[in-house]
């Protein structure tokens, strides 16, 4: 009998949870959410519980959601430049993490001159100094800056809370972040962190493809409809909403449980540790930084990314080399790159990312995998572990 499979990568899709599939399949029979009758009223009724299961998860008003096809539409809504808080001028200029989602990096609007790149110190964590020096050279402008919560590559968290501090001494400098990695995994508020807008995708915790959210803090709007057609979410986001997409959003974000960190943190840390044992020279990335509790990349210098992941593919075992944003394509990180990695290095970055049905066994069965690919390099390498 042949095992299952282990599936590792669920910072690029977490399965869908079967309560979740459940109440999609339930949904499917729903009417259209603007018609008046019976069963668009029930439709309607099904759309915005969805809504306020989501707003309960980010801590925000449930008024304040605008449901989208995922994190890149919600992404590129924001960074439209048309994100406002009353009282303040659009923004004229954006400030970007070295490290963002490419939904960030090429998703704005905005010219090239007026976009900024902050960089990002060696374990990946947004240089704070450098933030506070553009916003002081940028002084008397109008500010977006975007910086994702938790990297998708590595899995480092940014200080959000210090770079908005950060933002309002400024005083007129909004903060958007693609929160795609975080919500689901870590404890996130958006009223908490004083976020003006964040965004999700549905998918990296076992909801469906194709839904997210963007999510507005009070007195922050979009002054103009990033797709225009009727009038659904707030006039915002014209066209008829993907209602069983939606519904299982909303099941999914109360399922969601931050609690699970310490036992993902558990078959991270583990399998990191048991990594070293047989390849005394892996390398963690963003080890001395914070990072989301499922996601472990590394590399061991001298291996392949596409041999080793093509092996562990072999072995059962789902795993990436980072972004799934690439159309399939196995290159050099450009995360990696911002954070100083060379090269060499680079080109044998792997990634292994639990979820909520990873198991002990999951970990041990990749751990053998790469034990056998460890052994034949060194082999090759004319060297024992």
């Amino acid at each position: 009998m042949i095992s299952p499979r282990a599936y590792l990568d669920h910072n690029a899709t977490s399965p869908v949870r079967p309560e979740v599939a459940a109440a999609v399949a339930n949904a499917l029979g729903l009417g259209n959410p603007s018609s008046v009758h019976a069963e668009g009223r029930a439709a309607r009724a099904a759309l915005e519980a969805a809504r306020e299961a989501v707003a309960r998860r980010v801590g925000a008003g449930s008024g304040r959601v605008i449901f989208t096809s995922g994190g890149t539409e919600a992404a590129n809504a924001v960074l439209s430049g048309a994100l406002t808080r009353t009282g303040q001028p659009a923004p004229t200029r954006l400030l970007i993490g070295a490290t963002e989602h490419p939904c960030v990096s090429a998703g704005h609007r905005f010219p090239a001159e007026a976009v900024d790149v902050i960089p990002v110190d060696a374990g990946g964590v947004l240089d704070l100094a450098a933030l506070a020096d553009r916003l002081d050279r940028h002084a008397g402008e109008s500010l977006l800056i975007s910086v994702h919560a938790a990297n998708n590559e590595t899995g480092v968290i940014q200080p959000l809370s210090a770079i908005v501090a950060l933002a309002r001494a400024h005083g007129r400098a909004l903060v958007h972040s693609d929160a795609v990695q975080a919500v689901g995994r870590i404890p996130f508020n958006l009223s908490g962190l004083g976020l003006d807008a964040l965004t999700l995708s549905g998918h990296k915790f076992g909801a469906p493809k194709g839904v997210g959210a963007l999510v507005l803090a009070e007195g922050v709007t979009l002054h103009a409809a990033f797709l225009r057609g009727g009038g659904q979410e707030g006039r915002l986001r014209g066209g008829t909403e993907n209602l069983p997409g939606i519904v299982g959003l909303g099941v999914a974000a109360d399922l969601a449980d931050a609690s699970d960190a310490d036992r993902l943190t558990r078959l991270r840390d583990g399998l990191a540790v048991a990594l070293r044992a047989c390849a005394p020279d892996l390398v963690v990335f963003g080890a001395g930084a914070p990072r989301l509790p499922n996601t472990l990349s590394f590399a061991v210098p001298g291996l392949d990314a596409p041999t080793a992941l093509m092996a562990l593919d072999l072995a059962g075992i789902a795993a990436s080399s980072g972004s799934a944003c690439a159309s399939g394509k196995v290159a050099r990180s450009p995360v990696l790159a911002a954070m100083g990695v060379g090269p060499a290095l680079a080109a044998g970055a792997l990634r292994v990312s639990f979820g909520w049905n990873s198991t002990e066994s999951d970990a041990t069965r990749c751990l053998a995998a790469c034990e056998r690919l460890v052994a034949t390099l060194y082999r090759r390498q004319g060297r024992a572990a």
